[in-house]
């Protein structure tokens, strides 16, 4: 995709460099009462079916109903409360996959408002039309949507052009232009137009739309474990195995030392030993990082492509739209030798009243802000002839009073004073200026005057205006932090490499590539995946659909074509390229969250070791009773206390499973530091702090 020719996407309100701008990567909102209204999904997840997905809390629920049966059969104070408790655990473990998933319904809940049964008006081949009902369009159909009424299914405008309202998709309250032909020729079901007539050739089987698929995902009805989750289930899976066939192997051991163990103790042993934690809340980790990514208006398809995201090594970012703003602005005013700048000023002022475009205008801010002069024209202004820009003339001015003043092109300027009587209409220094601005990747405007105000011989060239691609404010820090991460940035333009250069440069990517094609643009992906390297970009046409689909991570645009959002394994509802920067740290969010509690859950067991084996044995072997640190009470109570805090823990750490961990760039060595810092000796300490103030209550217990 030629970007440079590309128009650029409308500039949210606030991008994803000014929304995230260096800070940590925020989660949403977590409330109590989000956990109280998951209860009942909870308790009914304890049916054994539901358990069987997670294999570690199976064996806790197995565990729970031995124990149950083993206090109905043989009742004590100890083995009720080992019971309860162990249900508890299990509880616990639903309720953070219940909370993470109702997240989600309620999301899918406002989805499903945005659907209405819609009466779509079909085109036949003669022409004609008949009315049908919106879920009986096929792929192929052609439907006439007008001004006023709801789009029938998701599709590609053939004909016509019309503003359409979006916001019930992207909770973007401004109405968005749609035409045919190019890349915002895509509309998507449910969406309303305002104004003008549309052909929407359907793209979608019905029940396959858009928003369709997004409800789907966010309520988890398609949720698949990624190869990572799945690999992290096996590796706990065999430690479950591995400390199940421990504790098999203790009960013949303390046999033969003459300390015979009931099955609620060795039962309690083996769910305080077996990484509980992090199989609590695995799935809901999950669940969570698709979550930040909805909350933030991108649609992934699968989790695979929010774990790539954390693993990406190379970002391809358009130019336009990413890099920069996409419409030139004027950033200085140069006047020729015997001009003074407030006399340039003026005259560029005056030359780009009548100018529309955003180039025009923004010399007008330019002036008055830099300048002092007005930003509207004054009453005198605004009875002059104005002479608008247009592409023939490739100037715009004013003509007021015996004076003229034109703006534009350098080339086409020099015409107009030579055709004014100018004495020269070039000079060394104007030509000088224009190639020096030209080599800096901007673009220079050459302003004249004619009449009494030029001396009375002729036109006067006064100067020259620089147009530049501005630079988004705070983008070179981004990548510096990228940078820092171990990613590699990449910027693809349709620019000459002289301007590529230039901005490349200003920005701070650590490579660009100029004039690219699409053609370019995949040798260039699969250049950097055959290095071993994972690679994510945007797009948003059709050409920009092969790339899409080769990348590891490609996060089509919403106003882009239905071939872009069928080929990308995102899309941003935003439209904004911007923000392929804040999914990448959504992801490596979401990877060092696992990696954080799995270190916390593997360490946390450590404690329990102190706890339950001195309890178990110190009676046959006082010896260990030198392992009894915590000084806790009598054996029962130790085991107790052991069970409810791996219990308790579990609900503790919901939150920061559903927010995730504190995220800032930083490079991987730094993240491990502080993640077995913080959550490796924070695993050791706290269950020892824990399980004695436990104990302190628990000690109390008649019949403990």
């Amino acid at each position: 995709m030629n970007t440079d020719t590309t128009v650029a996407p409308k500039r949210p309100e606030q991008t994803a460099v000014e929304r995230s701008s260096r800070a940590a990567v925020s989660a949403g909102a977590f409330s109590v009462r989000q956990m109280l209204a998951s209860t009942p999904d909870a308790l009914r997840k304890l049916n054994p079916r539901a358990q069987l997905r997670n294999p570690v809390m199976f064996v806790v629920w197995v565990g729970s109903a031995l124990v149950t049966v083993q206090a109905i059969v043989q009742p004590s104070t100890f083995a009720w409360w080992i019971a309860v408790w162990l249900w508890f655990t299990v509880l616990f473990a639903n309720l953070a996959e219940a909370v993470a998933e109702g997240r989600g319904k309620a999301q899918a809940e406002s989805l499903r408002r945005t659907r209405k049964e819609t009466v779509a008006r079909r085109l036949r081949p003669d022409g004609s039309e008949e009315q049908v009902p919106g879920t009986e369009l096929t792929i192929g159909d052609r439907v006439v949507v007008e001004a006023g009424e709801t789009i029938p299914g998701d599709g590609d405008i053939i004909e016509g052009i019309a503003t359409v309202d979006e916001s019930a998709i992207t909770g973007e309250s401004a109405p968005v232009i749609r035409e045919s032909g190019g890349d915002r020729s895509s509309v998507t079901g449910g969406t309303t137009v305002l104004s003008d007539r549309i052909i929407v050739e359907i793209t979608t089987k019905p029940g396959e739309s858009f928003v369709d698929r997004m409800i789907a995902l966010v309520e988890g009805a398609s949720r698949q474990k990624t190869p990572n989750e799945i690999a992290l289930t096996i590796l706990l899976a065999a430690l479950t195995i591995i400390f199940l066939l421990t504790v098999v192997a203790l009960q013949p051991m303390a046999g033969y030392a003459g300390a015979q163990q009931s099955l609620i103790v060795l039962t309690a042993l083996l769910v305080c030993l077996i990484p509980t934690t992090i199989g609590a809340l695995l799935s809901a980790i999950g669940i969570a990082g698709m979550d930040r990514l909805v909350q933030r208006n991108v649609l992934a398809t699968s989790g695979r492509a929010v774990e790539a995201a954390g693993d990406v090594d190379t970002l391809l970012m358009d130019k336009t739209g990413t890099i920069t703003f996409g419409n030139r602005q004027a950033t200085e005013l140069i006047p020729l030798d015997g001009v003074s700048i407030a006399r340039l000023a003026a005259a560029a002022r005056l030359s780009s009243l009548a100018d529309q475009t955003p180039e025009g205008r923004s010399i007008v801010e330019l002036c008055a802000r830099e300048h002092g002069l007005p930003a509207e024209a004054t009453a005198d202004e605004a009875v002059a002839e104005f002479v608008p820009f247009s592409a023939q003339t490739r100037m715009s001015g004013l003509d007021v009073d015996g004076r003229s003043i034109r703006k534009g092109a350098a080339s086409a300027v020099a015409a107009w004073a030579s055709g004014n009587g100018a004495r020269a209409t070039s000079s060394p220094e104007v030509t000088r200026l224009v190639d020096e601005i030209a080599e800096q990747g901007a673009t220079p405007l050459v302003v004249a005057e004619a009449g009494t105000a030029a001396g009375g011989d002729g036109a006067r060239l006064l100067g020259v205006i620089r147009l530049s691609d501005v630079v988004k404010p705070g983008i070179a820090q981004r990548f510096a932090e990228l940078r820092v991460m171990g990613i590699r940035t990449v910027m693809i333009t349709g620019d000459n490499p002289l301007t590529a250069r230039a901005i490349a440069v200003e920005a701070g990517v650590d490579d660009y590539l100029a004039e690219a094609t699409p053609e370019d643009k995949m040798a260039l992906i699969r250049k950097e995946q055959e290095g071993g390297r994972l690679v994510a970009m945007t797009g948003d046409g059709t050409n920009d659909a092969p790339a899409l689909a080769q990348a590891d991570v490609g996060v089509a645009m919403n106003t882009g074509t239905a071939a872009a959002k069928e080929a990308g394994n995102m899309v941003d509802l935003d439209s904004d390229p911007t923000k392929l920067i804040e999914i990448v740290e959504i992801g490596k969010q979401l990877l060092i969250t696992r990696g954080a509690l799995t270190t916390f859950s593997v360490a946390n067991d450590l404690a329990k070791y102190f706890a339950i084996l001195p309890a178990m044995f110190a009676v046959i072997y006082p010896g260990l009773a030198t392992l009894n640190v915590m000084h806790l009470a009598t054996p029962r109570s130790a085991i107790l206390s052991a069970v409810i805090f791996n219990a308790l823990i579990i609900v503790a750490l919901i939150p920061l499973a559903l927010r995730g961990v504190r995220y800032r760039p930083s490079n991987a060595a730094s993240l491990l530091r502080r993640n077995l810092l913080i959550y490796g000796l924070g695993g050791v300490v706290s269950p020892f702090v824990g399980i004695f103030l436990l104990d302190l209550l628990v000690r109390h217990i008649p019949g403990i």
